[in-house]
């Protein structure tokens, strides 16, 4: 998603006021935004603190900021300059975090955000933002560019499966329609579960959404079908980020405090490291259970 990401800033440059700083991080993919923006594409270096504080600065003389790292050293390493500089002051400064999830693989945990959205989501008015799909960034690019508080951009790799269409990005977007329980995946992960499910029957595969925006405060907000399915069927999270601060907790609560209690929840989440080893985003997937075949295992449908 980094290369539409890309374009997608490229095409911001019009806007005077839009800044980009990177933490010496973006080589063989950010040099078209670099070319475009000059004086305005700022390479802070190896310094994601001051670099976070740097922009707040910027942020309150006017400038459209966004910062752009690795996901880890975009929101834990200056985890309290984005506290007191930015959310603290509301400042609507985009912070970009590359590799979501497991992205990054076997350079390990270091490299790895497995808390990053929950982290970020108890500072004070920051939204978090998950496309799911590279054809969705464009238009995510283009409401955080217009937010006026904190927000926070999680990127990871498109995994849409060939031959499928995609509607336009929103919060809530239905996959695959089925008979079943409810499944929400968080982001990127949607895309295998959507290609595992187009081979099972309608009748019994799961109703399948992507939930692209957090938090979920608002039972308004969410689609009459899935709330009128979770209460018949049941429902099924399935996130790339750990328990603590998750989006299965966040609609957990907020369908409890509605008075909607699913015969059914099943919340599948990225479990660290049980085996204590790295490897690939797909081992570390199936070490958490977070592989479609595992999860419907877990709900005790048939393949």
């Amino acid at each position: 998603m980094r290369a539409a990401a890309c374009n997608a800033w490229v095409n911001c440059v019009t806007d005077e006021g839009f800044l980009f700083l990177t933490g010496d991080l973006g080589y063989n993919a950010l040099e078209p935004l670099r070319e475009r923006l000059g004086e305005r594409f700022i390479n802070a270096g190896v310094a994601e603190q001051n670099m976070v504080s740097v922009g707040a600065g910027l942020a309150i003389e006017g400038m459209n900021v966004w910062i752009y790292s690795i996901a880890p050293f975009c929101y834990a390493r200056p985890y309290e300059q984005i506290r007191n500089d930015i959310c603290q002051h509301r400042l609507p400064v985009k912070l970009v975090g590359n590799g979501g999830g497991y992205g990054y693989g076997a350079q390990g945990a270091s490299h790895h955000a497995l808390e990053d959205y929950g982290a970020l989501l108890a500072l004070p008015g920051m939204r978090a933002f998950v496309p799911a799909f590279s054809v969705d960034v464009q238009e995510v690019v283009d409401r955080m560019h217009q937010i006026d508080h904190p927000g926070y951009l999680r990127l990871g790799r498109c995994e849409q499966p060939l031959g499928q269409e995609v509607e336009a990005f929103s919060p809530w977007r239905r996959l695959v329609r089925g008979g079943g329980i409810s499944m929400i995946a968080v982001g990127p992960l949607a895309g295998p579960f959507w290609q595992h499910i187009l081979s099972m029957t309608e009748s019994t595969r799961p109703d399948l959404w992507v939930l692209g925006e957090l938090p979920v405060t608002d039972m308004s907000n969410m689609p009459s079908d899935l709330l009128n399915n979770i209460e018949a069927n049941g429902l099924c999270v399935v996130e790339e980020h750990g328990l603590q601060g998750s989006a299965g907790q966040q609609l957990a609560a907020l369908l409890m405090g509605g008075g909607v209690m699913p015969p059914q929840f099943l919340h599948c989440y990225a479990k660290g490291y049980p085996s204590g080893t790295y490897g690939s985003q797909s081992f570390h997937r199936r070490e958490s259970g977070l592989e479609p075949g595992q999860v419907m295992e877990a709900l005790g449908i048939a393949p």
